[in-house]
């Protein structure tokens, strides 16, 4: 399978994709940046982009819009989850270019060109995200209530977010890799979530993952695979 010209991704990078600084997102950054919880860590983070671009930078990602309609086009005969007809709109490779590179500039030194659509495509409503966030972040959310005043964590995301890229006009996407392909998964790593906040009118995007980890994990609870080579000399020469 052809891997997207990596020349071009970062090109693109450079001149397209703007970090921006939002004091809202950072105070729950701050928060998520280390829950502990006892036996788990939740931990999560909000990061602000703009997609906007020149004349130059246009002729490019049209350049990169090719690139990846038939890097992930070549699958669809084999993968029926692959949506082909998805990509055949143009408006639809372009998200798919800006989420990419959202990827791209969070992890450089992780390959996405492997990445296939129906892993980002999996399009949400704030309904079905309040439904994960309400299961998945419940302690989370009671921690936060008890350092913080001004509103439940739910709440003040919300309104963080609406303040950056307009809920009402949003477009939410999830990113749901493979396990062995996930960039995000860290050691110990029991559950995780990655969401895509778009405004197609304000060319900006919001990513939002977040996680939980096992305390026992990394603290070294459980052996590791050299523990168990020591646990192998001790008994070497001896009839079992």
């Amino acid at each position: 399978m052809q891997a997207v010209s990596s020349v071009k991704l970062w090109f693109l990078l450079a001149s397209i994709m703007k970090y921006l600084e939002y004091t809202p997102l950072e105070r729950i950054n701050d928060f998520l940046s280390h829950v502990n919880l006892g036996e788990r860590t939740i931990k999560g983070c909000l990061e602000a982009y703009s997609c906007k671009h020149t004349g130059t930078d246009k002729r490019l990602s049209l350049s990169l819009e090719n690139e990846i309609l038939d890097h992930l086009g070549k699958s669809s005969d084999t993968d029926s989850s692959s949506p082909v007809e998805y990509l055949f709109s143009r408006s639809s490779r372009k998200t798919l270019i800006y989420l990419l590179l959202t990827l791209h500039h969070m992890y450089p030194d992780y390959d996405f060109s492997a990445v296939r659509a129906h892993e980002f495509f999996t399009e949400e409503s704030w309904d079905s995200f309040k439904q994960i966030f309400d299961v998945y972040m419940f302690e989370a959310s009671k921690e936060w209530l008890e350092e913080n005043e001004g509103g439940p964590l739910l709440e003040t995301l919300y309104k963080a977010l609406d303040e950056v890229v307009k809920l009402a006009e949003c477009e939410i996407y999830s990113y749901s890799p493979e396990a062995e392909a996930d960039p995000f998964l860290e050691k110990g790593a029991i559950w995780s979530y990655h969401f895509f906040f778009y405004n197609r009118k304000l060319k900006r995007v919001v990513s939002f993952r977040f996680s939980c980890l096992s305390n026992l994990v990394s603290e070294g609870f459980f052996a590791d695979d050299s523990s168990y080579d020591e646990d192998g000399e001790i008994f070497d020469g001896m009839d079992i």
